[in-house]
């Protein structure tokens, strides 16, 4: 769900000129569970802070309701876009809560800003899947950050219970290429490395 004010002619303007002075964000860390390349939070934060600032923009996300997050970017203005995601995380502990914070953080900010956080290659590279995969992936639109609608929260339910019911590594391995529009989605990745784990520790027995 997305609400601005009345008039965005400013914030507008202002974001304009910030996206036109942030490049590419850096891949800075590294997914556990097929090494590919990632921008990480704390990076994009270094990243925008100081082209935010001088284009008299902020920005304040918190957490509400059911695993929802709100992100407001406001305009010294007054004016402000604001939305709110929800995301799904892979069980209640601490752990996997925050982890789903962290996730929605990454995305809600590279979809209000605009920021180029895509991975280069996919993750293909990693994935074994080589050159001609992406290549391919050059040719499709660049894709923002998940909308999250009931389809995309069954999905990644659905998702979820399939690693669970993974009998194998290869299994889970088959999971995992079947979701590549979660391979950035750090509750995703814990699970699937969760289930890795487990199975790899079972063989050994």
């Amino acid at each position: 769900m997305c609400t601005m004010s009345t008039s965005i002619k400013e914030i507008a303007t202002s974001l304009a000129a910030f996206q036109g002075e942030v490049g590419k964000v850096k891949k800075d860390s590294t997914n556990p569970f097929f090494k590919s390349k990632y921008a990480s939070l704390a990076n994009i934060l270094d990243v925008i802070r100081g082209p935010l600032a001088k284009n008299g923009l902020s920005f304040t996300q918190f957490p509400h309701g059911e695993n929802e997050l709100t992100t407001v970017l406001m305009h010294t203005s007054g004016e402000f876009i604001q939305g709110t995601y929800k995301m799904i995380p892979v069980s209640a502990k601490p752990q996997d809560l925050g982890s789903a914070i962290t996730y929605q953080r990454r995305y809600a900010l590279g979809a209000i800003l605009g920021l180029n956080i895509d991975d280069d290659d996919d993750g293909n590279a990693a994935n074994g899947n080589g050159k001609t995969e992406a290549k391919k992936q050059e040719n499709k639109p660049a894709q923002s950050a998940p909308t999250q609608t009931a389809t995309n929260i069954d999905r990644l339910e659905q998702s979820y219970k399939e690693v669970e019911d993974a009998k194998t590594i290869n299994d889970v391995l088959a999971v995992w290429n079947k979701y590549p529009d979660l391979h950035e989605c750090d509750p995703f990745i814990l699970k699937c490395t969760n289930r890795k784990g487990q199975l790899s520790m079972n063989s050994k027995k």
